[in-house]
């Protein structure tokens, strides 16, 4: 975690990644509706047929294999 001034963090994870600033009135609001958000977020998951989980979420199907040198 790395304070930016006064007014925001920036989160830097251990595999170097960073997504972005987020402001102390931004942290409230997530911390305010965190359950409505959590909720919104594991539907859309569900939608996606995605999951949380290592492991849990289905192969996409295997493409057909492409014709090589313009021969089929």
């Amino acid at each position: 975690m790395e304070a930016v001034g006064n007014y925001a963090i920036r989160p830097i994870f251990s595999d170097g990644h960073d997504s972005g600033l987020y402001s102390w009135d931004v942290l409230y609001q997530l911390g305010s509706h965190k359950e409505e958000l959590w909720t919104h977020y594991l539907a859309r998951l569900a939608t996606a047929g995605a999951s949380r989980e290592p492991g849990q979420t289905p192969a996409p199907p295997a493409k057909a294999p492409a014709g090589s040198c313009g021969k089929r």
